[in-house]
């Protein structure tokens, strides 16, 4: 089974991309992050006519949005509310894995705004108090050391030294503070997930799935983040056998500033 996480940055606007990126991965599952795309406006023809006619979609109208789409059926679906907002940042899907249940949680963590402060900046707070939630729903759930569970998604946060292309510079930079570093390894440590990135590539080494727009040639400069995740619970982490970041697809015509994470499953 091949899984894919991708924040696209409005599915219509770029669903080029997506469909290419289907044709040539072919994954089973594919969860996309900033939709911004309301329900009822999904494309979901496009994603039919591949091979994908499984969809869990939790949508907005302009911001946010993610889904889920799949080209194996949906046993069920369940979509969380976080802090009290319904602004799409949450799917859960749950799928047959030889006899066992896999089950898939897609995230948009919020970004967090400019500054670092929450009593200066109110979406700083919701980014905190999101992480906090994230932590509670795990470490109050169930068959940590058997279940087979996925957390998957754009997390906003680089939580570690070489995650970004300078951590002396960003330490006081949204995404990369103490504070959501912190916040981050306790959602990590609540359900005893591994970061399946750092078992493929060294926690030494440089690891970045986020360019921003503002660089003139990104490639070049390559001041990236690793925003974009992927967990796996222990009772499926043995069953991980690869992890890579398309990072070529950050180079395409109008790409989103998010290059898709994949792994594969045996």
């Amino acid at each position: 089974m091949r899984i894919i996480s991708w924040n696209i940055n409005s599915v219509r606007l770029r669903i080029g991309l997506v469909e290419k990126l289907l044709k040539q991965e072919k994954p089973d599952i594919l969860c996309l992050q900033e939709t911004k795309c309301p329900n009822d406006s999904f494309p979901e023809k496009n994603f039919t006519k591949l091979g994908y006619p499984h969809i869990a979609k939790n949508g907005i109208k302009g911001y946010h949005g993610v889904a889920t789409i799949s080209r194996v059926p949906l046993l069920r679906q369940k979509a969380v509310t976080f802090c009290g907002r319904e602004d799409g940042r949450h799917m859960e899907t749950v799928y047959d894995f030889n006899g066992d249940e896999l089950s898939v949680h897609n995230f948009y963590v919020p970004a967090g705004g400019d500054e670092p402060d929450r009593q200066i900046n109110e979406k700083f707070g919701h980014k905190l108090d999101f992480l906090a939630e994230m932590e509670a729903m795990f470490k109050r759930a169930k068959n940590k050391k058997t279940a087979k569970k996925v957390l998957l998604g754009d997390l906003n946060i680089a939580p570690y030294e070489h995650d970004v292309w300078s951590s002396k510079q960003l330490k006081n930079v949204v995404s990369h503070t103490a504070i959501e570093r912190e916040k981050l390894a306790e959602v990590l440590a609540a359900f005893n997930w591994e970061d399946v990135a750092r078992r493929f590539v060294p926690e030494e080494e440089k690891l970045y799935s986020w360019w921003s727009y503002r660089a003139r040639d990104w490639l070049s400069s390559n001041r990236g983040r690793r925003l974009d995740h992927i967990w796996a619970s222990p009772g499926l982490s043995p069953h991980v056998t690869s992890y890579r970041v398309r990072a070529e697809a950050r180079g395409w015509d109008r790409p989103s500033d998010h290059a898709p994470v994949v792994i594969d499953l045996k």
